[in-house]
Order: structure tokens, then sequence, then C-alpha cells
């Protein structure tokens, strides 16, 4: 049986129809005509939350200094380790966090006193020391978790603080009037820790000057008097009667308070004049160029703002107002001990994923987060609180990070951000953009500058909650 082509011409029997073009191909029509299109896009751009909610303060000096009142008592820090297979050594300069140790700079003996240390197993459930024993021993944990358990009002058992990795505890010893544990401490996970028995540190001590100097200068600080924040207290009286003979006072103010410089960071943004001549309609190549390029440095501004070692937030916080979870994951309970440690908190910082984990927990309970309106976009939030993602923030291991909770402002002693505006060819605000030029190759380079940086006024203004578990558990 023949078939018919669109000419009416029969097509030989057993052969496919052949049909002709009747109009002008896509292909060929876009050679003819200009297409819509969008700007550059990158993925790497987040929302900068913490950028954008942080008060920002003028720094016209390029510097800026945090005057605080006199504290005596030193804040604990966080001792570091060298793990060599199975074997772990403390190293000895981090020995200089613990209070009694801050400040003491003589190598030789912090050698040796690390070297004194013993490592020692623990796995979970077992008993490290007990209430009511003598304290013979300084811990130092390197890996695990331990809970210090205290007795509530009618005897129960109560868990009044967590320690993990780079906690220590024992030097207490020297301010003990009795000698003895407060409390019970009991791992919640499998672990290593390092002792130190007091008779070792004893004959260290007896043959060092130096230490002994130390030892009695951090005795003296604490024996003066002090408010609870360790701050040297102000002499008051309230409710006397008749000419009562008033305390005399004064404010003392730190000797050596803190200096936070702006940093930088900078690239230099290139682009051929060829392009910047021939292809700018109907976009400007250079102008594109620039703004993912700023994008770029606004994102790591971010980063350096959470995870720099001189001012980001996650290493700068103080150790005292660091807290562990209670079970690994972030649990309402969590959040609610990350809340109650300081007045006026106006917003959380998380990973997205240690949001998800915490809405998780909340399904687990039958709990709904509540929500709050920020700049027209509703947030998932705590109390009130916001809870804002970010992704600087990082996650160790694949499945652990942190939560940070901030008061923020100069008014409120909290967190703010430094910058100086009204630099040299500011483009944005503390963030310049300078012509260096053309070279041989006619290259046109610019030089992309952003200046920054945090300061926490005061110890209370930011608190972490540390080794939050963001992964899925299967019950």
């Amino acid at each position: 049986m023949s078939t018919e082509t669109n000419a009416g011409i029969p097509a030989p029997a057993g052969q496919p129809d052949i049909r002709q073009q009747q109009s002008l191909s896509t292909a060929g029509a876009r050679n003819l005509a200009t297409t819509t299109k969008s700007a550059p896009q990158m993925q790497g751009i987040s929302p900068r939350w913490l950028l954008r909610m942080l008060p920002w303060v003028q720094v016209s000096a390029g510097t800026y200094r945090v005057n605080r009142r006199l504290r005596y008592s030193v804040g604990r820090g966080r001792v570091s380790f060298v793990k060599t297979g199975a074997e772990v050594r403390i190293v000895p300069p981090s020995l200089a966090e613990v209070p009694v140790l801050r400040g003491f700079e003589d190598e030789a003996v912090l050698e040796e006193l690390a070297g004194r240390f013993v490592q020692r197993e623990f796995s979970a459930g077992d008993v490290l020391v007990s209430a009511g024993t003598a304290i013979d021993e300084v811990f130092v944990i390197a890996h695990g978790k331990l809970d210090r358990i205290g007795t509530g009002k009618y005897g129960e058992q109560t868990v009044v603080g967590t320690l993990a990795d780079g906690d220590h505890l024992g030097d207490e010893a020297l301010q003990a009037e009795d000698n003895t544990w407060p409390y019970t401490v009991k791992a919640a996970t499998a672990g290593t820790v390092m002792v130190l028995a007091w008779s070792a540190f004893q004959e260290l001590h007896d043959r060092s000057e130096a230490l002994q100097l130390q030892i009695m200068e951090y005795l003296n600080g604490f024996q003066q008097a002090q408010n609870k924040h360790g701050e040297a207290a102000i002499g008051l009286s309230a409710g006397h009667e008749g000419e009562f003979e008033l305390p005399g006072a004064f404010v003392d103010y730190e000797l050596k308070p803190r200096e936070y410089e702006l940093s930088v960071a900078q690239t230099i943004l290139k682009v051929h004049s060829r392009v910047a001549d021939l292809y700018n309609q109907p976009m400007n190549q250079t102008e594109h160029q620039l703004r993912l390029t700023i994008e770029a440095l606004r994102e790591r501004q971010e980063h350096e703002l959470v995870n720099n070692p001189e001012f980001g937030l996650l290493q700068n916080a103080d150790y005292d107002q660091r807290i562990q979870t209670h079970s690994g994951p972030p649990t309402p309970d969590d959040m609610d001990d990350l809340l109650s440690r300081r007045r006026s908190t106006r917003m959380f910082l998380a990973h997205p994923r240690a949001i998800a984990a915490f809405g998780r927990e909340c399904n687990r309970r039958g709990l709904y987060p509540g929500t709050v309106e920020v700049e027209g976009k509703h947030i998932t939030s705590w109390r009130g609180v916001p809870i804002f993602p970010c992704n600087k923030i990082p996650i160790v291991d694949g499945h652990t990070s942190s939560i940070i909770a901030m008061r923020v402002g100069e008014d409120n002693q909290g967190v703010i951000g430094l910058h100086q505006t009204g630099i040299p060819d500011e483009y944005q605000p503390s963030l310049s953009v300078r012509f260096m030029g053309i070279d041989e190759k006619a290259i046109i380079s610019y030089l992309v500058s952003a200046y920054y940086s945090a300061a926490i006024l005061v110890p209370d203004a930011i608190g972490v909650l540390e080794n939050v578990d963001v992964a899925q558990r299967h019950d």
C-alpha cells in the first residue's frame, strides 16, 4: 500500500513518510533573537543573619577597647591534647588554662607537670570520685563526658553539671576548707582522663619557686572581697538606722583591658579591558563581577565572626558560659539551660542541621516550637527568642555542632560588631573598592577590602551549647 508526502507525491511502498520543514526552527530563531537571561547566580550566598542582626559600632581609631571592672577570679579554660595511637599526652602550655596556672610562663615547669599526668580509661557508669572523699587527684578530661552529681534538698541525686573534652576538676582543693569532693563524678560515656596525684604536684611545688609564687598570687586574689561574678566588691550598706558609719567604696578597673583591632578580608578582582569595553550590554560585566566578589567577602566575614581564634564568637565565649547537652541531641531542656544563663537573650544562632535536630526532639515530646517574624520572615523560635540559621557554625566529625545564645548591643553589655565607615573609596559600609590600575596585559585590577571585628563586652553576653548531636537517631 502506498502513502503520499505533503506535496501529494506517493512515497514508495515500505519507506517512512518524510515530512518537509514548514516553519523556522527554534535553533535557527535563536540566532536572530536576544535571549532573556538572568543575572549571574551564586549558590554560596546564605542569609547571613549574624551580619544583619548584630549591632555595628563605629570604630574610628581602628581599635576598640573593652573596659571592665577589676576581676579577681580567673576563668576556666580548656586543656589541649596530642594523641598518638592509643597514647594521649597533654600539650604543656595549655595547662595555663587551669585557673591556678593562668598566666604562668615557666615552660619547663609546665612540661614537667604535664609529664606527671597518668592516662586512665573509663567506661559509661564508672564513678571517678565520690562526694565526701578526700581530693587527692586532679582530673583532666581528654575525651568523653562526665556528670557532676549532687544531693538535692530531699536527698535525691541531681546532675549539677556536665564536663567534657578539655575540662578539669580537682584544682579546687586549693580553695576547699575540708579538702573533700563536694560532689560525685560519674561517667556518662566511655572516655579517657589524665590524672595527676596531689603528691606529685606537691613535690614539684616544693622545689619550684616560680610555681610557689604563682599559687600564692592566685590564692591572694581568691581571698579578696568579690561578688558572685568574681569582680572586686563595692562596699555598700542597706537597712541601717541612726548614725551608722557607711563603708567607703570605689569601682576599680582592669589595668590591662582587652583591645580589638579591626580585621580585614581582601581580594583583587581582575577584569580584562576587552570584556569591560565590549560585553556590557545588557548587563555590566564589571558590576556583576564586583557584586559576586562582595558576596563572597561577606560570607567570609561572617565565617570569621564565628570562627576566628582572635575575636570569633565560638572561640572567645567564656568557658564558664559553655554547657553540655544532657543526652546528645539539642532538647528543650538544653535550650532552657542555655537561655537561663543570661538576661535579655536576643537570639540563638545554630547550624540548619542543629535546628532540624531540635525540631525532631520537640516532635518526640509533642511540642511545637513557635515562630517570630523578623524582617518579614518567619523564624523558628524558642521561648520567643528566634533561632537564626548559620551554616558557618562547624559540624565536627559529621555529627556534632554548637548552638550560640547572645545578648547584643552596647547598652545591654552584649555582643557588638565593629567596623569603620567613611573609609576611602567606600562602596558599602566598611567595604572599599580601589582601582589598582591596568597592567601590560590590559587587565584591570580592583582591590576589594572589608574591615570588621566583634567584641563580647561582658562574659555572660554569650553562651554556647556544645557537643550538640545533629545526627538522626533510630529508636
